[in-house]
């Protein structure tokens, strides 16, 4: 007697869950239903995986009406957190931008555009950083961290400084230094005191620390 073929193992949750993120992305949204036909999976079993997507702050859900008549259904699309958890090429973009504008334009080209950068975000923070400088740094490391930059303003051994954790743009740090350097030069113009760099992550550094005053 042939032996009874087994039902396939079911998926890993994991899996399933990041299969779902690719059907929203492709569909940018879908029901429930449509959902767990597309997976395989029961309804309830669907509704698990969307709790713990939307709990994670991938996916979201909102009501809509359906074209012509029916009464209106719950669908589920990405949160911007869900869209930036696909593979992205801005980094290289950039890169490749910066090496045709110092191919067309010269060497300094770069930096000019670095240093265009920098002055408008010292016309766009200067206002906002207001009072002595604990209150300078501590409001200037919260804008760091709005940015991606997991940045903290701390006081060490008689010194403020201020630490990175995080770059964001460190594809294009490693290719051009003028990048940190026209950071650096803001973080002086907007703080009104010197600033030395001690580290930095663009040159296998854990942070980027900077030494201020």
């Amino acid at each position: 007697m042939s032996a009874v073929p087994s039902a396939p193992a079911p998926a890993a949750p994991e899996r399933t869950k990041t299969r779902l993120l690719e059907l929203l992305k492709q569909q940018r949204c879908h029901t429930v239903q449509a959902l767990a036909d597309e997976l395989g999976v029961s309804v309830p079993a669907a509704r698990r995986h969307l709790a713990d997507l939307t709990e994670a702050g991938l996916v979201e859900p909102s009501t809509e009406k359906p074209f012509g008549r029916g009464r209106p259904q719950n669908v589920y699309r990405l949160t911007e957190r869900g869209e930036a958890s696909f593979p992205k090429r801005y980094a290289s973009l950039c890169v490749d931008v910066l090496e045709h504008v110092q191919a067309l334009f010269g060497e300094g080209a770069v930096l000019q555009v670095m240093d265009a950068r920098r002055a408008q975000l010292a016309r766009e923070w200067a206002p906002l950083l207001q009072g002595d400088l604990p209150e300078k740094l501590t409001r200037l490391a919260q804008l760091l961290c709005d940015a991606g930059y997991a940045a903290r303003a701390t006081f060490e051994n008689g010194h403020w400084y201020l630490i990175e954790g995080n770059c964001p743009n460190l594809t294009v740090a490693r290719r051009y230094g003028e990048l940190c350097a026209a950071e650096l030069d803001l973080y002086r113009e907007l703080l009104g005191v010197p600033v030395t760099r001690e580290t930095r992550i663009a040159c296998a550094a854990p942070s980027c620390r900077y030494r201020i005053g």
